[in-house]
């Protein structure tokens, strides 16, 4: 499915959502730790998800989350013998409702990065995809040094935002949009040259759009995401990384792996 057949109903839970983000940023100090006791006694978890990067995230017809990150977070749900609910983010709300409280932990395809660790804690990496600059195929650019004078589309604060920042040359411009969705539909409409995403992404608007020719141009990196929680939450980060490494020791995770991409769950590093 591609992302843009999502986006009027994601926009419609991320507007909901927005107020409350802000105000999350202004208050980072109320984060506390949570355990597993924490989480078994109210018989509940609360995951936030990304619901505009389709098949890790999206929206089903009746407007509840579905995808590889909801499947896991339902896992989850399963060996802990609690009720899910999945509450959806955006990328740049992800830490203040993680920090303030509104969700437990973070499955919404965040990559592990060592600026985010100062703020969050990481589990073992669950899912990878690889950031990759997109761009239609009668635009030659095959190195970075190509992309001056262009203008390129991304999520603001997401891990291709990052690695963007860092990567390209003075005199590309890039042109930061709230979601995955939003930046795709502008590269879409012509608003910019080239875009800033994954693969997993791409292959949805080449199949899209196969009038465009979009290609890979250049790989920025491999991004592995891993569940996350708040500092200090030890004994549930613990439970985490258990549970993810038994469940793709058990086939678990490849069955969802194969479920979303049709294709088995590739290596994973550990920490």
């Amino acid at each position: 499915m591609f992302l843009g057949s999502v986006l009027k109903s994601a926009r419609r839970v991320i507007a909901a959502t927005g107020l409350a983000a802000l105000a999350g940023l202004a208050v980072p100090h109320a984060a506390s730790a949570q355990s597993i006791d924490d989480i078994l006694s109210k018989k509940k978890l609360t995951i936030g998800m990304l619901v505009d990067l389709p098949p890790f995230g999206l929206l089903d017809a009746q407007g509840k989350p579905e995808g590889y990150d909801a499947d896991v977070a339902k896992l989850m749900g399963k060996y802990l013998g609690v009720e899910v609910e999945i509450v959806p983010v955006t990328g740049p709300n992800r830490i203040p409702y993680l920090l303030t409280n509104k969700v437990d932990a973070l499955v919404a395809t965040f990559g592990i990065t060592p600026e985010r660790a100062k703020q969050v804690q990481f589990s073992i990496p669950y899912s990878a995809i690889e950031i990759q600059l997109l761009g239609p195929k009668k635009l030659d650019v095959k190195t970075l040094d190509q992309t001056v004078g262009k203008k390129i589309a991304v999520a603001r604060a997401s891990t291709q935002d990052t690695a963007l920042t860092a990567a390209v040359p003075k005199g590309a411009t890039i042109m930061r949009f709230d979601d995955d969705a939003t930046a795709a539909q502008a590269f879409i409409s012509g608003q910019t040259d080239l875009l800033g995403s994954n693969n997993v992404i791409g292959a949805q608007l080449a199949d899209a759009n196969p009038d465009m020719g979009i290609e890979r141009k250049i790989v920025l990196r491999s991004q592995y995401n891993g569940i996350t929680v708040r500092r200090g939450s030890t004994d549930f980060l613990q439970w985490i990384n258990t549970f993810l490494y038994f469940v793709k020791n058990n086939g678990e995770l490849d069955a969802i792996n194969q479920k979303w991409f049709k294709t088995p769950l590739g290596p994973l590093p550990t920490f």
